[in-house]
């Protein structure tokens, strides 16, 4: 089993998986491949902390929350993120980004992320390995 992040082709837009041992770590991973649409996670120093908390009804929509108000916080902090630790408590998300401030010279972002959606949207155990995935409008 291996613990990683992967993006899938979809139409126009971007597919984001995060696969782990834990669904955590998969919701962990899932946000790597989020960043990593905007640019390479390499050029992000994990210096400053934010909290994040998110709740939903089930786990895909969970899913949707998370990546949608980490998307947020990029935007209105006018950050990028590198490292990410979840907890997960029923339907309740408590999670942790660190990152910095976007360096456009140094980040050379891609794409601006507008979203999270509901396409390809699944949380599944399979093989003994957790998926969280969807596809993001860019």
């Amino acid at each position: 089993m291996s613990v990683h992040w992967e993006h899938f082709p979809h139409e126009a837009d971007m597919g984001v998986r995060g696969v782990g041992a834990t669904k955590a770590q998969a919701f962990e991973q899932v946000a790597l491949a989020l960043t990593a649409v905007v640019t390479e996670l390499g050029t992000i120093e994990p210096r400053q902390p934010i909290e994040v908390e998110c709740e939903a009804p089930d786990d895909e929509l969970l899913l949707a929350d998370w990546l949608n108000t980490l998307i947020f916080e990029m935007s209105a902090r006018k950050m990028l993120f590198s490292r990410f630790s979840v907890r997960l408590d029923g339907q309740h998300l408590h999670g942790r980004a660190w990152g910095e401030p976007v360096d456009r010279a140094r980040h050379q972002p891609a794409v601006e992320i507008k979203g999270a959606t509901y396409t390809s949207l699944r949380v599944a155990q399979e093989n003994g390995e957790w998926v969280a995935q969807t596809v993001v409008d860019v």
